[in-house]
């Protein structure tokens, strides 16, 4: 048999995907995999519609079309005041953010090049590295505020060091990094160089009230040297649509549209026009948005505690993680969220494939659950979780 690469050899496939595929035979509800189970807004509708019947059928400029950067530049500008972006310079439009952020990475990285990634992770972050050839360097975060300790972050930077990859808000563990804690993000990219990508699809989601979210391209230090990756799927509810974007100084972003252009050439035209409309959605749909997931959060979370999980509390992101050891003598995730869905009837995803195998027993116990769900698919499941300990009461 021909053999396939290294790199290819040197992870599995998503957990997260072959989760939903399970829960799909199985029929289960599905918990695991981050997508809303309600409409996206009208306008976005309406705009998509209106691109197609217009016959806006063909490629559009590689990097996104003019009205579309224009903008994300201007609603950028407006949620964050001094953050300036050109969209002529510094905007990549993209084939969601999972792209943007392969397209970063083989845009930022030389085989050797090492990358400081922070455990645990976001699990495309790892693969996109080791296909670059680059070397993925992990820093802890610790329970329970998923806080990393100052010395070991110090120590996983060096010569090599080129980027640090950061989901702010986090998945999976719900953390929104602090000020302090981009400062010193900030300090270390500066005396090593190195370039901060942060995937920051959940911007929005977040219960820290408004200005509680700080983008760190808008940190001292980190303006000229941070990438920032964002989609319309998890604010708009939109993830099959798949059109993302990247912000950066211009000398990056010229690198990353060359690397798009020859990953996927462009985003879908009709969805493009799509994403202006989200665009212009105004500040009232924001503040609705953070007030109905928090609602989706402490319904899913309240049950979670009285079935048995042990769980904090996620600031933002629309994820849970949740310990199982009160509920499974075994403390094994894996067979546990399989028990889940095969005889219970709700998927979630084992934690354990956002740590690193040799650091595998943090995640062992573990498994994660999403909330982006309408409330009666919320109801139902927990409906089905309480026959774990027969505690409907």
């Amino acid at each position: 048999m021909p053999r396939t690469s290294a790199k290819a050899d040197a992870f599995t496939e998503s957990v997260i995907r072959e989760t939903f595929r399970l829960a799909a035979r199985h029929g289960a509800i599905n918990l695991g995999q981050g997508f809303p189970d309600f409409p996206c807004p009208p306008e976005l509708k309406d705009a998509a519609c209106a691109a197609i019947a217009a016959d806006d059928n063909q490629y559009p400029m590689t990097y996104g079309t003019p009205q579309l950067r224009a903008a994300i530049a201007a609603k950028t500008a407006r949620t964050y005041p001094g953050w300036a972006v050109d969209p002529e310079t510094e905007l990549c439009v993209t084939c969601g953010a999972t792209e943007a952020l392969v397209a970063v990475t083989f845009a930022l990285l030389d085989p050797g090049d090492e990358v400081v990634v922070f455990e645990p992770w976001y699990e495309n972050y790892r693969p996109d590295a080791i296909l670059a050839g680059a070397v993925p360097r992990p820093v802890r975060m610790r329970e329970p505020d998923w806080s990393f300790d100052e010395a070991e972050l110090r120590a996983a930077f060096g010569p090599r060091t080129k980027a640090v990859f950061l989901c702010h808000p986090n998945n999976p563990t719900g953390k929104v990094y602090r000020a302090e804690e981009l400062a010193l993000l900030a300090e270390l990219c500066q005396r090593w160089d190195a370039v901060l990508v942060v995937d920051s699809i959940y911007e929005h989601i977040h219960q820290l009230g408004p200005g509680g979210y700080l983008p760190p391209a808008l940190v001292p230090g980190l303006e000229d040297r941070t990438i920032t990756v964002n989609a319309l799927s998890k604010t708009y509810a939109v993830t099959g649509w798949r059109v993302g974007w990247t912000i950066a100084p211009a000398e990056l972003t010229a690198a990353i549209r060359k690397v798009h252009d020859f990953l996927t050439i462009a985003a879908p035209a009709p969805l493009q026009a799509a994403g202006v409309a989200a665009m212009a959605m105004p500040p009232d749909y924001y503040a609705a948005l953070a007030a109905a997931y928090r609602e989706r959060r402490d319904l899913l979370c309240d049950a979670l505690e009285r079935i048995g999980f042990d769980l904090r509390r996620p600031e933002g992101s629309y994820y849970v993680l949740c310990d199982t050891a009160g509920l499974d003598p075994a403390a094994d995730g894996v067979a546990f969220a399989h028990r889940l869905i095969t005889q219970v009837g709700v998927s979630c995803v084992p934690a354990v494939s956002f740590w690193r195998p040799e650091n595998a027993e943090h995640g062992r116990a573990k498994v994660r659950f999403a909330f982006p769900k309408r409330r009666e698919t919320l109801l139902a499941a927990i409906e089905k979780l309480e026959k774990l300990t027969g505690s409907s009461g």
